[in-house]
């Protein structure tokens, strides 16, 4: 049986060509990437839910927590109605962020880690749940 060697050259090139590219970008000295949930079926957004508000039972969390590990970190969260879960998590160091749930029977989560992370959720309605994960540098 006859290997072709082809196919690792193209690859090798395709990366050499985008290490090319990547090596002429400006170094940036901070920014952040983040990633949102919020789902839109019913069945999904519930699952989330029950998710966590089983780990604040768990947890023994009544309601809202911030949960900080760093310095220079900032968290606020601001509930309006009944039966809200709000879970704000803060690894690392001069991350501000804020939860406002306005309705009932919400679940939400922001995890933030890295440093610098900025973040300003609200939540409007009913029987909603979501998260966030960002992370900052």
């Amino acid at each position: 049986m006859k290997t072709s060697s082809f196919k690792p050259l193209v690859i090798a090139l395709a990366f050499a060509g985008l290490g090319q590219g990547l090596s002429t970008l400006p170094a940036q000295a901070g920014g952040q990437v983040s990633w949102s949930l919020a789902p839109s079926d019913r069945g999904a957004a519930e699952a989330l839910s029950t998710g966590m508000r089983l780990y604040s039972i768990a947890r023994d969390l009544r309601g809202g927590n911030i949960d900080q590990r760093g310095y220079g970190n900032a968290a606020g969260l601001a509930q309006r109605g009944r039966g809200n879960i709000g879970l704000i998590q803060q690894r690392g160091n001069g991350h501000s962020g804020t939860l406002q749930q306005n309705g009932n029977d919400n679940a939400y989560a922001l995890f933030q880690y890295g440093k610098n992370a900025r973040d300003a959720v609200v939540q409007n309605g009913n029987g909603q749940s979501g998260a966030t994960f960002s992370y900052g540098w």
